[in-house]
């Protein structure tokens, strides 16, 4: 006599959704929890449908799922069962549990240089929150053009049936580089030509393949003071002595730097918009970069993270478009003008570097990704991000200068804003006994970006201030942010 499992499948009850997701999930959680036991015939799909009052089709659309899923099997002749190796149990059984004792502490796993850098990276992280009021480092997401992007996606991605697999080349897409190296011959003076160009994961890639290629454990390598903690965690994880460079009116002071550290392997300077003081490097000491890099032979890494972003002056002509002796390293990104995730930049390579470069790049990730190239690469030649960055530049003008007459109108006794013409955040130097740290805390609370100036020292700190970043928000929340902040400092 053959045993009757109907009252096993009777009683469901179909909550909100697609009925063969539905029955999926309640078919699925019987067997976990042990209702259909293993071995228990199912009933066909045709039975389980006039049990359940469904369609047909969503109860085969659920079987599928659950066979795909290995929780049920079919033996040929006999029918559908339920499986004795439920995939939750193999996986949650398949591994001993480890003795919390057991557990080997991260400093006697990873090498002893990687601890700086995880000191870095922790007081780095502590600070990010890119949408946040006043977030530093953001270029204005809330204008990013979605739809035109959107229409851009959808005619590459028509287009990408024959292309997918022919790009994989590791200096990135071809017509991608060919529009950069247009643009930025026109817009920044660089010399140089696509062969030149490798498209990288943005300005952070860019330094730690640099870092790779040419650095070694104790090399010295120059870095602005106070300056970018990026750039000097992908110097310090490679090994690399950091040696911090002061800053003043004219840029890094790069008497200082050949004074006390002539046998430096490279520099990293940003002439156009030192961060985090958006000040510029003089056309005086950029000779004389050019001229201790060529003495010497070392490297210049530029970072021209920020060169679009300028409100008064034309943009200034890259350092690299200077250099007769093929010394600096150009790096350029996209992220700033387009949205922080958007991991899109690219270097400019010396000729004798090229292929140390471009093996290096190879070995982190094989290549960027072919789709956001292709866009970019159509968004730029179609004049779409000429248009983007004369919108954008017009908008940060109008939040910068908000952002200043706010200050000077509920803040004024706390906080001087230091002049530029250029960048995404300002400088405010503080006042009555004010410290960054304090006032980048009461913002905190707020629900605000603002950071400490300190943050980006590595000497001691001559004077507190605090950077505002100013492009993410529209104008009436930057006021309205500054009301607040000034209420509680």
């Amino acid at each position: 006599m053959k045993k009757n499992n109907a009252p096993l499948f009777q009683g469901f009850v179909l909550g909100k959704g697609a009925v063969k997701e539905q029955v999926y999930h309640i078919l699925r959680d019987h067997i976990l929890e042990g209702r259909l036991p293993p071995g228990t015939k199912m009933p066909s799909t045709r039975a389980l449908s006039e049990m359940m009052s469904i369609s047909r089709n969503s109860a085969i659309a659920g079987y599928d799922r659950l066979l795909d899923e290995g929780y049920i099997q079919t033996r040929k002749g006999s029918g559908t069962y339920v499986s004795h190796n439920i995939p939750d149990r193999s996986i949650s059984n398949s591994y001993p549990k480890i003795a919390s004792g057991g557990v080997v502490s991260p400093d006697e796993q990873v090498h002893s240089r990687n601890n700086p850098v995880r000191d870095l990276w922790s007081n780095e992280y502590e600070g990010r929150g890119m949408n946040r009021l006043f977030a530093v480092g953001v270029g204005c997401t809330d204008l990013f053009p979605h739809a035109l992007w959107g229409k851009l996606l959808q005619r590459v991605w028509r287009q990408s049936r024959h292309q997918l697999g022919a790009h994989t080349h590791p200096c990135g897409y071809l017509p991608l580089r060919k529009a950069v190296c247009r643009y930025i011959k026109t817009t920044r003076g660089v010399n140089c030509n696509e062969d030149q160009i490798i498209i990288v994961n943005g300005i952070q890639q860019a330094l730690n393949i640099t870092a790779r290629a040419l650095l070694s454990a104790g090399s010295d390598v120059w870095l602005d003071d106070p300056g970018y903690k990026g750039a000097r965690g992908a110097f310090m994880s490679v090994g690399a002595m950091v040696r911090p460079v002061p800053v003043d009116s004219e840029g890094m002071n790069v008497r200082y730097g050949i004074d006390y550290f002539p046998d430096a392997k490279l520099a990293y300077v940003v002439p156009s918009d030192q961060y985090p003081l958006s000040g510029t490097l003089s056309l005086s000491r950029r000779f004389e970069l050019l001229e201790w890099a060529k003495s010497n032979q070392a490297w210049i890494f530029e970072d021209d993270y920020n060169s679009e972003f300028r409100y008064a002056d034309r943009s200034l002509q890259a350092l690299q478009g200077l250099d007769q002796n093929h010394r600096v390293i150009y790096a350029g990104t996209f992220s700033k003008m387009m949205y922080p995730e958007f991991r899109l930049g690219f270097l400019v390579v010396p000729p004798g570097l090229q292929e140390q470069i471009m093996v290096t790049k190879y070995f982190s990730d094989l290549g960027t990704s072919y789709l956001e190239q292709a866009v970019m690469a159509s968004f730029i030649e179609d004049g779409h991000y000429a248009s983007h960055v004369r919108r954008i530049r017009k908008a940060c003008y109008e939040r910068r200068t908000a952002l200043v007459n706010a200050i000077q109108e509920y803040l004024a006794d706390k906080m001087i804003v230091q002049p530029s013409d250029s960048g995404v955040h300002i400088v405010c130097w503080l006042q009555n006994g004010l410290t960054g740290n304090e006032v980048e805390e009461q913002a905190r609370l707020l629900g605000m970006g603002i950071l400490s100036l300190s943050r980006y020292y590595q000497s001691d700190v001559s004077r507190q201030g605090i950077l505002i970043g100013f492009a993410n928000h529209p104008v009436e929340a930057i006021v309205d942010g500054i009301r607040r902040l000034a209420q509680v400092i």
